[in-house]
């Protein structure tokens, strides 16, 4: 149980052997460390953004065209409702995003074959090559981000930012882990 301002209370059977308990630090996080926690997200969100943003605006898209190529990227094939559901934004919004992304030829959209509603998006290959340009500058971001912390510091960031998301969020990187997965376990 925490005490008023934050830091976690001891173990009386371990303080005895003068032993904190492990993690007893980060269990009750002070108001302060959550705030610095919230300017380091805020900061690197500015930042990695920023590194695609400059050839975003070179091509007048924004950062709405940019998630909708990186999971259309990441899932060739992908109906417009499960995009719709991964960004989480209105009908009228993704309908303008990609109505752009087709007209500026990003992205190729055919007809569902078991459902005629259904419209499937795939990018196409200047698509892949926009998509492409856009991670290679992100991951310099990463790359270096993760060098300078280390290998540990790899898995602890995954963690972190996976305690962050939504249980929907988690599953959907679940299932593009195991679809990794299987495409390696077949290649081999």
């Amino acid at each position: 149980m925490p005490d008023p301002k934050g830091a976690a209370l001891a173990d009386p059977r371990l303080a005895e052997r003068g032993h904190p308990p492990a993690g007893a630090n980060l269990l009750f996080l002070r108001e302060e460390e959550i705030r610095a926690a919230q300017d380091l997200l805020f900061f690197a969100y500015r930042d990695f953004t920023n590194a695609a943003d400059v050839i975003l605006d070179e091509l007048t898209l924004g950062r709405a065209h940019h998630r909708a190529l990186h999971f259309i990227g990441r899932n060739p094939g992908i109906a417009v409702g499960d995009l719709l559901a991964l960004l989480r934004i209105t009908k009228q919004s993704l309908a303008r995003v990609l109505t752009t992304l087709v007209d500026d030829g990003y992205v190729a959209q055919v007809q569902g074959r078991a459902d005629r509603r259904q419209r499937l998006l795939t990018l196409t290959l200047t698509g892949q090559a926009l998509e492409r340009r856009l991670f290679e500058r992100q991951r310099e971001r990463l790359v270096a981000a993760y060098r300078e912390a280390g290998a540990g510091a790899v898995e602890g960031f995954r963690r972190v930012m996976r305690g962050i998301m939504d249980a929907e969020a988690r599953a959907y990187l679940d299932r593009a882990e195991a679809a990794t997965h299987d495409k390696r376990a077949r290649r081999a």
